[in-house]
């Protein structure tokens, strides 16, 4: 998910998960931004493929991004085939099907604040080192203190806006959730569950079938899944 405007906290994120793969080392990285009423917050990611991992926790609602969030607390997972299916049925097939044996999710967090959740993959199964994950939890601190300082430079009447998840979405997942909303006569969690139903349904990025709804190819009904 790129927004058609620069999104200088969005860029320091990306550059973060190609840090981790890098630093830590993984094969891939993730980072989710935590949304209010299942809006979609910012999501970034090191390459194409962990982007697309990341945004299925969002379509599916399940994924180590979905437990370490709720959980506050890591969710570690050194052989995905003994313990993600179980877990995760949909999801962790679709993981290892990308070529990614293990995940690890580190929550963002201060406080009671919950943030967001960095995610790393590795293509081969086993635990992470002592020093591998003190890396880890450095780059998720590092990752907090970007976006506590995004809400800083904003209060503060710095060029930066407060940090929130309808600027960091997105502008047409945004629009969308509220068409949908209209079209089923719903709220916008209900608005966004049937978007992320078509998507998975469909087996399109969460931004494609948003823009379908802007430029009016797609519209739900309230009994129907929806039509092009």
């Amino acid at each position: 998910m790129v927004p058609e405007q620069a999104d200088p906290v969005g860029d320091q994120l990306r550059r973060l998960c190609g840090v981790a793969v890098d630093t830590v080392p993984a094969a891939g990285a993730g980072l989710s931004v935590a949304a209010k009423d299942s809006q979609v917050g910012l999501l970034v990611a090191a390459d194409p493929v962990s982007e697309r991992l990341e945004e299925l926790q969002v379509v599916l609602g399940e994924g180590p991004c979905v437990d370490a969030a709720t959980g506050r607390r890591p969710v570690l997972v050194a052989d995905l085939g003994q313990e993600g299916s179980h877990r995760w049925p949909v999801y962790a097939a679709a993981v290892h099907e990308a070529g990614f044996r293990a995940i690890f999710a580190f929550p963002l967090q201060v406080g009671a604040a919950q943030l967001g959740v960095l995610d790393l993959f590795r293509t081969q199964p086993g635990h992470m080192s002592g020093a591998e994950l003190r890396r880890a939890f450095a780059l998720a601190d590092e990752a907090v203190m970007i976006l506590l300082d995004r809400q800083a430079r904003g209060r503060s009447g710095g060029d930066a806006e407060p940090f929130d998840e309808a600027s960091a979405a997105p502008p047409e997942l945004f629009q969308a959730q509220g068409m949908v909303m209209v079209q089923i006569g719903g709220t916008l969690g209900e608005a966004m569950a049937r978007i992320r139903a078509h998507s998975y349904a469909e087996n399109r990025r969460l931004i494609d079938v948003a823009r379908d709804v802007v430029t009016r190819k797609l519209r739900f009904d309230r009994d129907e899944q929806g039509t092009i």
